[in-house]
């Protein structure tokens, strides 16, 4: 079982959620730990959760979910609902990068995913939840790539392409059909004058 379907069945399903999304993430920015703190827990990974509640009306989360060095379980952090979520800074419109950042009512984070495509497929999970289950006040979403934009510029473009190739293949069908006419049209010019060639040559 990978990570994000461990996470899956020991965060969200007892409490009768759906995990729709995760990403692998690090900070970007050390957070200050005071001088004086000693005694941490050591290396962890972190990871951002996507979530829904099974129960109607349907309730979005971002939850920060933790796994320590040497366990294998995984520990609840911060959980914000959807609606907390203002803004979703995707940092370079002009290349994959695996740098983002959230800023919510009460925090703001700044993460490095694992991978670039890793970041991209959570964004767009994370638009389409938020254009599903936020009626209003969706946060913004600035300096994300076009793809990124969630589900349904991807459709668009795939309905675009299906579109241009029927118009493609009509075209050339089109195309084929004047060539076939202008073949039928000379093959039987080349028939009169084969036959009047025929009874010429019969005359003489």
């Amino acid at each position: 079982m990978n990570a994000k379907s461990a996470i899956s069945k020991e965060i969200f399903a007892p409490h009768d959620e759906r995990m729709l999304g995760a990403v692998q993430v690090k900070r970007r920015t050390k957070k200050k730990i005071p001088f004086l703190a000693t005694g941490g827990q050591g290396e962890y990974l972190t990871y951002i959760c996507l979530s829904v509640t099974n129960k109607k009306p349907a309730q979005a989360s971002i939850t920060k979910v933790k796994q320590f060095e040497g366990s294998t379980s995984f520990v609840k952090r911060t959980q914000w609902m959807l609606e907390q979520l203002r803004q979703v800074n995707g940092i370079d419109p002009n290349r994959d990068s695996p740098e983002f950042d959230l800023l919510f009512e009460n925090a703001f984070d700044q993460w490095v995913a694992s991978t670039a495509s890793e970041k991209c497929t959570f964004f767009q999970v994370l638009h389409h939840t938020c254009q599903r289950y936020l009626t209003d006040k969706k946060p913004e979403f600035i300096n994300c790539q076009s793809k990124i934009m969630g589900g349904n510029s991807i459709l668009h473009s795939a309905a675009d392409s299906v579109t241009s190739a029927v118009q493609k293949a009509s075209q050339a069908l089109n195309e084929r059909g004047e060539r076939l006419g202008r073949a039928e049209e000379k093959t039987e010019e080349l028939k009169n004058s084969a036959q009047q060639f025929a009874e010429t040559a019969h005359k003489v």
